[in-house]
């Protein structure tokens, strides 16, 4: 029903079309990054030097751990979400909420289950880690800027999380779903996707391609559950508890979040089983409770079943 669900609402493919350049192009990579560039615009020396900057995001223009950086990197996303609220509202004749989970209303437990599942799991072996091998860790905690960075994490995380979630195993696997009239094409193209955008992140330069696995990875496990459950709310509180926890917890000096958490990682990472581990360990693991928890059945249909307007569903194309 979740992807199904549709074709109730405004489902051409032109639509779908118009509408992702719209969210990607136009929200989020257009209107998204315009603080940005302005600051980093005044930020620079020269034109030519805000130029060779805008090659890595701008990033060497502020100081390492810039709590301003952070903000304007996060506040690139309020574009891109916008504009996805706008399509979806005006071009679908959708609701948040119908792009959401196929549940009468959202199911605030199991994004509250799947946020505290993960957060849960993170700080668990963090803090094992960090008394286990206390060599790999140094406590950078200062309290100003750990609070000003909490207050913009906790303001901003959720909607960078949300959007990538709405956008991708939300609004992307309906369109996809319905074009394809199956299940699996739509998981598969999305978690490609997905990941292949995480390409230029500073872990994949740093560990090498490999890191890739993980991302797409996660982008199949994410998709997973939302076919599984029927909706997107386990996945949006997995989403925002792995990238909060992350960045109030702890960086390092290769990661793609740089903040003021309470620890630095010093640790060199590991192209081998530490990639590899969460994707064909962690994840069929975490599945696994959810399936017990929600009792999912029926995998193989909600995974790879084909896709057909419900009568009760169908409004004429336009």
């Amino acid at each position: 029903m979740y992807i199904a669900q549709a074709y109730k609402f405004k489902h051409d493919g032109w639509r779908y079309v118009v509408g992702t350049i719209i969210i990607f192009l136009i929200g989020w990579q257009l209107l998204g990054t315009i603080p940005l560039t302005l600051v980093s615009y005044l930020e620079a020396g020269s034109y030519p030097e805000f130029l060779i900057a805008s090659e890595s995001s701008f990033a060497s223009l502020f100081p390492v751990k810039s709590n301003l950086y952070l903000l304007l990197i996060l506040l690139t996303f309020i574009g891109g979400f916008i504009a996805l609220i706008f399509v979806i509202k005006y071009i679908h004749k959708q609701t948040l909420t119908q792009l959401t989970t196929s549940r009468k209303k959202i199911d605030w437990g199991r994004f509250f289950f799947g946020f505290g599942l993960i957060a849960t799991l993170s700080i668990g072996t963090t803090v094992l880690d960090f008394y286990s091998n206390p060599e790999n860790y140094v406590v950078q905690f200062e309290l100003i800027p750990f609070l000003i960075m909490l207050v913009i994490v906790v303001a901003l995380i959720p909607i960078q999380t949300s959007f990538e979630e709405f956008f991708f195993r939300g609004y992307l696997m309906q369109g996809i779903g319905i074009a394809a009239k199956n299940k699996w094409v739509p998981l598969l193209i999305t978690s490609v996707i997905f990941g292949g955008l995480h390409f230029f992140n500073p872990e994949v330069e740093k560990i090498g391609n490999i890191a890739m696995v993980y991302y797409i990875g996660t982008g199949f496990f994410l998709g997973i559950i939302t076919l599984m459950d029927e909706g997107m709310e386990i996945s949006l509180g997995f989403h925002a508890g792995t990238n909060l926890i992350i960045a109030l917890l702890v960086t390092s000096d290769w990661t793609v979040f740089q903040t003021n958490s309470i620890l630095l990682d010093l640790s060199e990472p590991g192209a081998g089983i530490e990639v590899v581990l969460p994707v064909f360990i962690l994840y069929p693991i975490l599945l696994a409770i959810m399936a017990w928890k929600y009792k999912w059945t029926g995998w193989r249909e909600k995974l790879f079943g084909k896709i057909s307007p419900p009568d009760e569903l169908v409004t004429p194309k336009e």
